[in-house]
């Protein structure tokens, strides 16, 4: 009956052509991503207005109840990032968890728009956050399998749209919506949205399925590009040369020239480092993946940026709607308005994930935590209700969506980078038969999720006890100390990189 759609060996899925193209996946992980972070955000205006009316919370608890809400998502997308990337990296495809992550979340969304209590807003928190965790690993590791290393800087620019857009413009959304139309249209909007994701994830065909029925010449490039296909081939050219030149360094060369080692190393002595260099390459593959990849500096160093950068986003979920309605008296609309500044930066995401691929994610996600720590911090001088604190309020709003956007897109592509980094340096067929993608996603994903989960913890505590001045305080020096690790260590050592190149410099003289 679905033969037409899904194809069979005599003949192809309609629009085949269309349905595996880069622009068509992209797209479709794209929308998933926005959807997922749409209904993780489209209630952050409804609760406060929400929880005393239809749960019975009293007026002064519902700031810490607004934050646990939001904190549960991060905490089972925490739990549940790691064992999703496990499992995609072991699946014959990626498409059929990302069926399964969407059954889910209609599930999810089911509970959350039938709750009256606070035991079912959390049940279907948590489900909610499960659901996401399939959505990003399994997605950007789809993503980053079509398009290849070369170009994820500028695909993962598209998917921090739909990120950014997902996490910021849904609360503008469900302030409208749950002012104008009440509570139940809210979700009326969620599952239309839930309606289009599902058709673009059936729609979706996997570029290595589309290989049955087409060529790499129909297809117009490779089918799948990941670290078996795409990566090794361009690390086999270098493996050589680098083992070489290791060995040298070993024996006392510089392991500058390839030529010089060689000849300052007997057989004997190339044996024996031979033999050890092989023997710890054994003892690391007997280690699971996801240890491996965090050996490397450079990943965790992405990681623990993008979770400083899920903090600083989260953390006005919690704080911002209630601060806009006790210092300038605006309802429910007017809370979700106030989101709009930091989401149209997200424009510029594709554009810096273009320059990241060109001249590396250091420069740009340094920039974007060292203008996003004033940008912070200056929020603090908005104390009344007048036109000139509302503007310069938008103002730094605004700012602050450019730092944040300058931060996430390339750190999501250095991931795939640093795991490009860890392919070339072993054997062939390392990372098992799909790579890492999915797992080194899944750790971006526990990352992000860690600070989706203390952002509106830490928010909106210290907004109840020490008020929205020490918040704008604390999270501005937040950004501001994450900008040295991330000078250092993003795109490998710095002192290392400077180092190589005094001695290119040597030699060059």
């Amino acid at each position: 009956m679905l033969t037409w759609l899904n194809g069979n060996d005599a003949d192809q899925p309609v629009f085949l052509h269309f349905r595996c193209s880069k622009v068509f996946i992209i797209a479709s992980v794209a929308a998933a991503v926005f959807t997922d972070l749409f209904l993780y955000g489209v209630i952050v205006p409804v609760i406060p207005f929400t929880l005393t009316s239809r749960v019975g919370i009293e007026e002064g608890s519902v700031q810490r109840w607004t934050s646990i809400l939001l904190a549960v998502y991060g905490a089972a997308l925490l739990v549940a990032s790691p064992i999703c990337g496990w499992f995609a990296d072991r699946s014959t495809s990626r498409k059929t968890p990302l069926l399964l992550g969407l059954i889910a979340l209609a599930g999810a969304t089911g509970i959350l728009t039938a709750g009256n209590s606070i035991a079912l807003l959390i049940v279907g928190r948590l489900l909610q956050g499960a659901s996401a965790a399939v959505v990003w690993v399994v997605g950007l590791a789809l993503v980053a399998d079509t398009v290849g290393p070369e170009d994820v800087g500028n695909a993962m620019g598209y998917i921090g749209v739909a990120m950014s857009f997902g996490v910021l413009l849904s609360p503008l959304v469900g302030g409208v919506v749950f002012e104008r139309a009440g509570y139940y249209a809210v979700y009326g909007v969620s599952f239309a949205l839930l309606g289009v994701d599902i058709v673009l994830r059936f729609a979706l065909i996997e570029r290595k399925v589309a290989m049955k029925w087409l060529s790499k010449a129909e297809m117009g490039d490779e089918p799948e590009r990941n670290e078996e296909n795409k990566l090794e081939d361009r690390a086999d050219e270098r493996r050589e040369m680098d083992n070489i030149t290791r060995l040298g360094s070993e024996n006392g060369s510089t392991g500058d020239d390839p030529g010089h080692a060689a000849a300052g190393t007997t057989t004997h002595e190339t044996a024996g480092d031979t033999r050890s260099t092989l023997s710890k390459a054994g003892v690391s593959s007997r280690l699971p993946v996801l240890l491996l990849l965090l050996k490397s500096r450079r990943l965790a160093c992405a990681c623990l940026g993008c979770m400083v950068q899920a903090i600083l986003l989260t953390s006005y979920d919690s704080t911002l709607p209630l601060f806009v309605r006790d210092t300038f008296g605006w309802n429910a609309i007017g809370a979700g308005l106030i989101f709009l500044p930091v989401t149209l930066p997200a424009f510029l995401a594709p554009v810096i994930g273009w320059t990241a691929d060109r001249f590396g994610a250091r420069y740009l996600a340094t920039a974007g935590f060292l203008l996003g720590a004033p940008c912070i911090i200056l929020q603090r001088l908005v104390d009344s209700n007048t036109l000139h604190q509302k503007v310069l309020l938008c103002a730094l709003l605004a700012l602050l969506g450019v730092a944040l956007n300058l931060v996430l897109t390339p750190l999501m592509a250095e991931i795939t980078y640093s795991v490009e980094a860890t392919v070339q340096k072993r054997p062939k067929g390392f990372l098992g038969e799909k790579g890492a993608y999915a797992q080194a996603y899944g750790l971006f994903n526990m990352a992000f999720a860690a600070g989706s989960m203390i952002g509106p913890l830490v928010g909106g505590l210290i907004v109840e006890y020490s008020g929205w001045p020490a918040a704008t305080l604390a999270l501005g020096v937040l950004s501001g100390a994450l900008a040295l690790p991330t000078w250092w260590w993003t795109g490998g050592s710095w002192g290392r990189h400077r180092r190589r190149q005094q001695v290119i410099g040597v030699e060059g003289s």
